[in-house]
């Protein structure tokens, strides 16, 4: 197999925003309050270059939450162009839905660690009020997907 070296050459830029839908026994959906936004969004963040976003959301998920979940479907992709910031490929992963016991463990690091104000549980009637527009859309996305969720390929495979 010929490997044309001019792709290598000077890759595209494009930042990996994986986030993990996640939801309590109520159907109330998990945000985050971070300090560097105005209102909340879903637990989660870039990926490390290389590194699988289903691993990425879960180390992000645990880090603000101290919550841990395998991650291996998709519910949402949501492309942003280049504004301010890079391009944006936002995977919105599954979570599932947390007990009541995993939600009273909770925990957000300090805001000096986390950026984090908080965290907490919303009603998804209520997000509209709490997130942007675009923050609103793919998590009303995302639920809607719910039973129609993808599996996230890993070279071919199915992630672990």
């Amino acid at each position: 197999m010929h490997r044309d070296p001019r792709l290598l050459a000077k890759p595209p830029v494009c930042r990996l925003g994986c986030l993990t839908l996640l939801r309590d026994p109520a159907g109330q959906v998990l945000l985050v309050d971070p300090d560097y936004l105005d209102g909340l969004i879903l637990p989660g963040g870039a990926a490390a270059p290389n590194e699988p976003p289903h691993h990425a959301a879960a180390r992000h998920l645990h880090a603000q939450t101290g919550l841990q979940r395998r991650l291996t479907t998709l519910l949402a992709v949501d492309f942003t162009p280049a504004d301010r910031h890079l391009e944006r490929l936002n995977l919105v992963f599954d979570g599932g839905t947390v007990t009541d016991h995993d939600a009273s463990r909770l925990t957000v690091p300090p805001q000096c660690r986390s950026n984090l104000h908080g965290a907490r549980f919303a009603d998804p009637a209520h997000l509209p009020a709490l997130m942007s527009p675009a923050q609103n859309a793919r998590v009303q996305q995302a639920l809607a997907n719910l039973s129609r969720a993808l599996p996230l390929l890993i070279h071919g495979q199915r992630a672990a």
